[in-house]
């Protein structure tokens, strides 16, 4: 057994169960709720490449700078270094380790912070 798995448990209860059996003694096993869908990174894509059209308050950021922005509004850790040109860019967040019901609150926050600044959104 040299690499892991990933089983959703509504298809493999049994096959977790043989993979735990199976497992050394010094392995680790997690359970965890699901990471976001691709629906969800899709839509945040098109709605944080929304904002940065709309230019919010004047800020001419890119989608991912806007997502930064983002996440760190909705608690999540993000830290902001100066790039070698002296310019901030943000490191340390990942929102592909979101779940489905955090991401879910994150778009939510796009539309309530689009709504209060005007942003257009071109997807439903």
């Amino acid at each position: 057994m040299a690499k892991g798995h990933l089983i959703p448990l509504r298809y493999g209860r049994q096959r977790a169960h043989q993979l735990i059996e199976q497992a050394p003694d010094d392995w680790l096993c997690e359970l965890r709720p699901p990471t976001r869908t691709k629906e969800q990174n899709d839509k945040l894509w098109a709605m944080l490449t929304d904002v940065s059209v709309s230019k919010p308050e004047g800020r001419s950021l890119t989608p991912e700078a806007w997502k930064a922005l983002a996440m760190h509004a909705c608690g999540y850790e993000v830290q902001f270094l100066n790039g070698l040109n002296g310019e901030p860019f943000p490191v340390g967040f990942r929102s592909s380790r979101l779940t489905v019901s955090q991401m879910s609150e994150l778009i939510e926050f796009l539309y309530a912070y689009g709504a209060k600044h005007g942003v257009k959104w071109t997807g439903p």
